[in-house]
């Protein structure tokens, strides 16, 4: 008979950090604030013990490969939220206009690019909930606590003014993703 396999990762939880397990929903409680995500999977289930989280399938599956696939991206996800509550997350984005000066301004949800390659409409790239956006000359920076969210929001200012039916090598306008989300460093 063929032996059964379970996949299992450990999570270490620093003592700063609360971690409250509800059915699908873990939320993650850090002195920089609080990130919760659900985790939704009929294989795969996630128990806290002690100062630890585990990740594993549930008793009397099966294991297959793409559990273990799920165990260790959830594991990764988890230790992403536990570094984001103590730590927090940045990203640079640079501003690049050689053909067109580009003005680059913040509304209360999104960021607003006018005269990008001399259109008359503002392009607007929207900014996720919990994330800060500053503008300082030419660089934007985005900060928040949750890895993901800082990143989508990177994406979406570089994807704004993405260029169609130019050539690249000529029109080098546009926003840029110069640094990807990092920890925060303080100082």
């Amino acid at each position: 008979m063929a032996e059964l396999k379970f996949y299992r990762v450990n999570v270490d939880i620093p003592k700063n950090v609360d971690v409250i397990v509800e059915s699908n929903t873990i939320i993650i409680k850090g002195t920089k604030g609080e990130v919760r995500r659900k985790f939704i999977n009929p294989r795969i289930e996630i128990v806290k013990e002690d100062n630890v989280l585990i990740v594993r399938t549930k008793n009397g599956i099966k294991g297959i490969e793409s559990d273990k696939n799920f165990v260790c991206t959830y594991a990764a996800h988890l230790k992403n939220m536990i570094v984001g509550v103590v730590s927090g997350y940045v990203s640079k984005v640079k501003i690049c206009s050689g053909h067109f000066p580009m003005q680059v301004s913040l509304d209360s949800k999104s960021v607003i690019i006018k005269n990008f390659l001399g259109e008359k409409l503002p392009r607007r790239a929207n900014i996720m909930e919990n994330v800060k956006v500053k503008i300082d000359g030419d660089v934007i920076t985005i900060t928040g606590i949750d890895k993901e969210s800082v990143s989508q929001t990177a994406a979406r200012i570089e994807q704004s003014t993405r260029i169609t039916n130019k050539d690249r090598r000529i029109f080098q306008d546009g926003c840029f993703i110069t640094q990807k989300a990092r920890v925060e460093q303080d100082g």
